[in-house]
């Protein structure tokens, strides 16, 4: 059976939770620890944590689909903020939740206590424009101009969620992560990035336990980032490369994007 068959497979076996009740475990102002490797190491961690975790299910399915647009300025500051790593930086993106048939304009703020604080309002279905009202809400909490910020990059995934059944930890575990911009795309199809979200550093939780069975370290993944370095050549990339290239091994890439034709 192959690697995506056997995910479902195991899925399947979770206890679930529904949107609802996820509302305990909402998490706004929070922690994120995230975890990246090969797709084939997922189905033996899904199995190794499932009697600690509720699965969210909405109308009968598991794997959740998202389209996200990101907006930065013209010179990409968001973009060469967090490459530079400055603290306090900002990311602006709408996010359709495809099977819950909702969107929202989303700004995360990365403190410089290593704190993640997301505000979000609901959005149109037009991903690729900013109207007055989410232009006012940009402006409100951002030192950003809302005629400044442009469609910057485009991408898709699909995500299982997991609740710890403490309510104070949400995981997020993506998959099939894509990239398209103008003309340009590529997914990273063998890919898994794995994202824990609790109130303060997750050392004792049952997943973060299974990651370190697998000898899988945490390591910071921004889905941006990431795909800003792949699909644009004509910003900074220096703090990116070494990143890519091992996202190239674990995905069998045939194609190095920073090599010169």
């Amino acid at each position: 059976m192959e690697a995506r068959d056997l995910i479902h497979a195991e899925a399947e076996n979770f206890e679930t939770i529904s949107l609802k009740q996820m509302d305990r475990v909402k998490l706004m102002n929070r922690m994120d620890t995230k975890y990246w490797f090969a797709r084939e190491h997922l189905q033996q961690i899904l199995s190794q944590i499932r009697p600690h975790y509720y699965m969210l299910q909405i109308d009968g399915a598991h794997q959740m689909s998202y389209a996200t647009t990101y907006f930065d300025t013209v010179d990409a500051r968001l973009y060469t903020d967090h490459h530079n790593g400055k603290l306090n930086r900002y990311k602006i993106r709408k996010r359709a939740y495809v099977n819950s048939g909702i969107s929202f304009l989303e700004v995360k703020f990365k403190s410089n206590k290593g704190k993640t604080n997301k505000k979000r309002i609901p959005a149109g279905t037009d991903l690729g424009s900013l109207s007055s009202k989410e232009i006012q809400f940009i402006e409100s909490i951002t030192p950003y101009s809302g005629d400044t910020l442009k469609t910057s990059l485009n991408n898709s995934f699909t995500r299982l969620t997991l609740v710890n059944k403490n309510f104070k930890e949400r995981c997020t575990i993506d998959l099939n992560l894509a990239y398209h911009f103008q003309e340009k795309a590529q997914a990273l199809g063998n890919l898994v990035i794995i994202e824990i979200k609790s109130e303060g550093k997750p050392s004792l939780s049952p997943l973060v336990l299974a990651l370190r069975e697998h000898r899988i370290k945490a390591t910071g993944f921004s889905k941006y980032c990431v795909g800003k370095t792949i699909t644009d050549d004509g910003f900074k990339r220096n703090s990116f490369k070494k990143k890519v290239r091992r996202i190239n091994k674990i995905i069998h890439m045939d194609i190095d994007p920073f090599k010169k034709n």
